[in-house]
């Protein structure tokens, strides 16, 4: 198997990955701040509809906040693991190149963080605001019961 084939699937495979959930958690947390603000509350009869429109997506946020960092772990041990094949293949690499290759396999896990760290404020975000209008719901139909 070529090991630049590796390389090739790491560099664009796992930061495409990464990528495209990013884009996704971003494209999700602003549709629901969008449905949130345009909701009408009066319009729900029963709680359990309010509470499934309300939650809609959002295990999306959560998931990608929390399978972002690991799919990143995952690019930076294959990139290690591509590091020293190329090392035990050539027998005299200098330390700067190893260094090099190390840092560029760590790219993946900075990736990782940089997508699931958003997508987890996101979330608390998107499940407060939840809270939230569930409350004013609440409020709304409290007949002194």
């Amino acid at each position: 198997m070529n090991i630049h084939w590796i390389k090739e699937i790491v560099d664009y495979g796992i930061l495409g990955t990464l990528a495209l959930m990013g884009f996704i958690a971003l494209w999700v947390y602003f549709e629901r701040l969008i449905f949130f603000r345009k909701i009408d509350l009066a319009s729900y009869r029963h709680k359990e509809a309010l509470e499934t429109d309300l939650t809609a997506n959002t295990t999306i946020l959560s998931s990608i906040g929390s399978s972002a960092p690991y799919i990143g772990l995952l690019g930076t041990v294959l990139g290690i693991i591509i590091t020293f094949y190329l090392l035990g293949q050539t027998k005299q690499m200098d330390a700067g190149s190893i260094m090099t290759s190390l840092s560029l396999a760590l790219k993946a896990t900075a990736m990782g963080l940089v997508v699931a760290i958003p997508s987890m404020l996101f979330y608390n975000h998107v499940v407060r605001k939840i809270e939230v209008l569930q409350n004013r719901w609440e409020i709304l139909h409290d007949h002194g019961d």
